[in-house]
């Protein structure tokens, strides 16, 4: 919201430097963002004292070398007039008395021929013949608007000889509105916080005019359908209006104050809620349907299936069964806070006026403005709360100033519709209680000046506490803490002072939840996976996707939105895996390859309570190519497999110090037959991993040939098995190992894993390490057989092992491998 300091002082006199003002100001909680100075010591452009004068025409001539420049004399409160030669095309031969800006030679303006604004300084020069060293000025040449058509013409009471910058000189303060103080979104609510924190008093505005027409009865009727929505409605009646610009020092405030002048009628509509925080409305009066008894009718009410309103953006609106609207028995006239329409508007043949003021339902008017992307001033008032009451003193403000600047004859009365009242807010506030909040303790009597200069009644009751009424533009004050907060905010955020803690540090306890999942986050970046983080919400179809068509479904219940923001955003997750997908595919439409990640969790209807159990998860996808050119040090080539998807989840299983691990194979209606695995730790399986089916691949649109592979993950099971797992350390060994290979043939059903217990069985204390380093299937070894190949090592911590020793194992793991699981070792 921008201030200006010249409209501020009409309502409480300003004792402190701008700087100073906008520093406590802010400290109070309105902050300001910015200060603009406008011709004053500060701008880009300053108004020289001694060069730049308001002065007044004393004749206007041809000039005698040129038929499109003139000669003008101007009094500019000097001994003698000067004249100036200008081709302004506003003012012609013969005019007098116009009140210009002139500006003397060596007075710095911008320049009004050149683009953007570009500072020059006024010098001497030779016009047709005609020696000239001074200007009258342009709004462009000020710096007041990029309006260079003409010069700046000045009202009637413009004082001849006064520098402008005595004049229009002036400090803008823009203030960030938070929603905390939107009963400052108006210069009497800036005001009152000046007011209050410099101890001044608040002025009001006149509010006073002449009702001579006939009673508003006769004329208006008023029927408030739901007064949930529409809690106050007033209206006054002014007949034989006259449409004109607005007086100069109305329009000035408002270009000031970020809007733009129309006309007198719509410039006193904005400018009452510029300056009180009410919005206003002026209706042409005979645009208005009349009921059956003559009287023009206004109906507010929400807003009938399939209308239609053209608003004054000329754009046409479907309305929703949730939008207010101003109607009159016809038709609507206006969407309710938020835009007026097109067919009610104001136009240069409107010679009646209907004024509304009312106060709105704030949630519906958010609702309404958001839908429909219409972000008026009025509905960003309307959205964050406007007290009924101010809608009576705004009428009346509105009424005079209309009178004074537009005529005609006011209707006797205002109709007011306020079905409702709202009661005073009454709280009893005990000093203790002050203290007990802030730490400091305020006297009683700063209490009660602090709250009466926010226009609080206090009044002193039993056992020294204080019985506080809001004032009647408050909606934000319930009870003692929102008084306590306005007490802090005027005595001072700054006074409080600063003090440790008259108290033992508490225990600081750990998040073994949170530091589980960092360990495994560390894990995986380290493995070269990305971490995502997903919407929550879903829709059945999506995870459906996640299945082998014809399979059976997931035919757990969802947990489901009762308003959902979107389609696509409609029940909470089953499954990370679909997650995955979307952000694998979205990914690959870019990049050669994408490694990714998520923890998070899913959400099952609870049979204990309402909130639903969330189930920690953990999925990881892979898909595309080993190696890219971004990646040089990747030195395997081709496309992910299934072995790289395993080769990271053991890599993570490792890091966790999780060593007794098996993969066994599984079904999963998500994955491919015989490329998929269950991960099973200590006899519990924690999670599958393989190669999405290639029909599910079909049905998410995969664009790329490469494999894609998933794993879904029991965050749960596996942070339970990691807890008790620790980092063996083993001293460096102080002998030997034995280094040999061993090839065994058995059947290809027979996993690689039973083999491996086998071996580590026969093998005993004596076998370090087994590792499985190639699988062979030809016809050397016949159909339906594999070899697996193994590097075995051999070491003991008390000696050197001898040969003998070391064969005596092979022996030993070649009996067991051909007795127990029918496998021929090759020679």
């Amino acid at each position: 919201m921008q201030v200006p300091i010249s409209w501020l002082k009409d309502y409480v006199d300003i004792t402190l430097p701008v700087e100073e003002l906008a520093e406590r100001l802010t400290l109070a909680g309105l902050e300001v963002e910015h200060i603009d100075y406008i011709g004053l010591p500060g701008a880009e452009l300053v108004w020289d004292r001694d060069k730049i004068f308001v002065g007044q025409l004393l004749k206007v001539e041809r000039h005698p070398n040129a038929d499109k420049l003139l000669l003008a004399t101007v009094d500019y409160g000097a001994a003698q007039p000067i004249v100036v030669v200008t081709g302004a095309p506003n003012i012609r031969p013969g005019d007098a008395g116009h009140k210009v800006v002139v500006a003397l030679k060596g007075a710095k303006l911008y320049d009004g021929h050149k683009e953007g604004r570009v500072v020059m300084t006024l010098k001497e020069a030779t016009l047709r013949g005609i020696k000239n060293d001074s200007m009258v000025c342009s709004e462009k040449e000020l710096g007041l608007s990029d309006e260079h058509e003409g010069i700046l013409l000045l009202p009637d009471d413009a004082p001849v000889g006064a520098p402008l910058a005595d004049y229009l000189g002036d400090v803008v303060l823009t203030i960030n509105i938070l929603p905390n103080i939107a009963r400052c979104a108006s210069m009497i609510g800036v005001a009152r916080e000046v007011a209050a924190l410099t101890g001044q008093t608040v002025r009001y505005p006149r509010m006073d005019f002449k009702a001579d027409g006939p009673p508003v009865e006769h004329l208006a009727a008023l029927d408030i359908r739901d007064p949930r929505l529409n809690p106050r409605f007033t209206i006054g009646v002014i007949q034989g209006v006259t449409l004109k610009p607005s007086p100069f020092w109305m329009q000035r405030r408002l270009i000031l104050a970020g809007m733009r002048p129309i006309n007198n009628i719509v410039d006193v509509s904005n400018y009452v809620m510029l300056e009180l925080g009410q919005p206003t409305h002026a209706f042409d009066f005979d645009a208005i349907a009349a009921n059956d008894a003559g009287r023009k009718t206004i109906i507010t009410r929400l807003a009938e299936p399939g209308e239609k309103l053209r608003t004054l953006d000329g754009v046409e609106r479907r309305l929703l069964p949730t939008d207010i609207v101003v109607a009159d028995p016809a038709r609507a006239l206006s969407i309710a806070g938020v835009m007026g329409g097109a067919d009610s508007e104001v136009t240069d043949a409107t010679r009646n006026l209907l004024f509304e003021v009312a106060s709105w339902n704030w949630v519906s008017i958010r609702r309404t403005a958001r839908h429909h992307n219409l972000h008026s001033e009025a509905s960003y008032r309307f959205a964050r709360g406007v007290h009924p009451e101010l809608a009576m003193l705004a009428q009346k403000r509105g009424l005079s100033l209309l009178q004074q600047y537009a005529g005609g004859l006011i209707a006797c009365g205002i109709l007011d519709g306020y079905p409702q009242p709202l009661s005073p807010v009454v709280i009893d506030l005990a000093p203790a209680e002050v203290a007990r909040f802030l730490g400091i303790a305020v006297p009683t009597e700063d209490i009660t000046r602090i709250l009466r200069s926010l226009e609080f009644q206090v009044e002193s009751v039993a056992e020294g506490r204080l019985r506080v009424t809001a004032p009647q533009h408050r909606l934000d004050i319930e009870g003692p803490h929102d008084l306590i907060e306005e007490v802090a905010r005027i005595y001072g955020y700054d006074r409080v002072p600063a003090t440790l803690m008259n108290d033992a540090i508490p225990p600081a306890h750990g998040a073994p939840d949170m530091v589980f999942e960092e360990r495994v986050r560390d894990l995986l970046a380290g493995l070269g996976l990305q971490e995502i983080v997903s919407y929550r919400l879903t829709t059945r179809e999506a995870e459906a996707r996640m299945f082998e068509p014809g399979a059976s479904p997931d035919d757990r219940p969802y947990v489901t939105l009762q308003n959902p923001i979107n389609p696509e955003r409609v029940v909470m997750r089953h499954t990370l895996t679909a997650n995955i997908a979307e952000a694998l595919m979205s990914n690959l439409r870019h990049h050669e390859r994408a490694a990714l990640f998520e923890l998070g969790a899913v959400y099952l209807p609870s049979e204990n309570g309402i909130l639903p159990d969330e189930l920690p998860r953990l999925a990881i996808g892979i898909s595309g190519a080993r190696a890219t050119a971004d990646l040089p040090w990747q030195t395997a080539s081709g496309m992910f497999d299934f072995f790289d998807l395993k080769g990271i989840v053991h890599a993570l299983l490792s890091g966790l110090h999780i060593r007794e691990v098996r993969y066994e194979p599984a079904e999963h209606p998500t994955y491919r037959p015989g490329r998929t695995a269950a991960i099973v730790v200590d006899n519990q399986h924690i999670g599958v991993l393989g190669e999405i089916h290639p029909r599910v691949r079909e049905a998410w649109g995969f664009a790329t040939p490469a494999p894609v592979l998933l794993a879904d993950i029991d965050l749960a099971a596996l942070r339970a098995i990691a807890e008790d797992k620790t980092m063996l350390v083993a001293d460096v060994p102080r002998f030997p190992a034995i280094h040999e290979d061993l090839a065994v043939i058995v059947d290809e059903a027979l996993p690689a894993e039973a083999v491996a217990r086998a071996i580590r069985a026969a093998g005993g204390s004596l076998l370090g390490e087994i590792r499985l380093f190639d699988v062979f299937r030809g016809e050397q070894i016949g159909a339906g057989k594999k070899s697996l190949a193994y590097a075995l090592t051999y070491r003991a911590d008390d000696r050197t092992l001898t040969d003998k020793e070391a064969e005596k194992v092979r022996n030993k793991i070649i009996r067991s491998l051909e007795g127990q699981i029918g496998g021929v070792v090759r020679r």
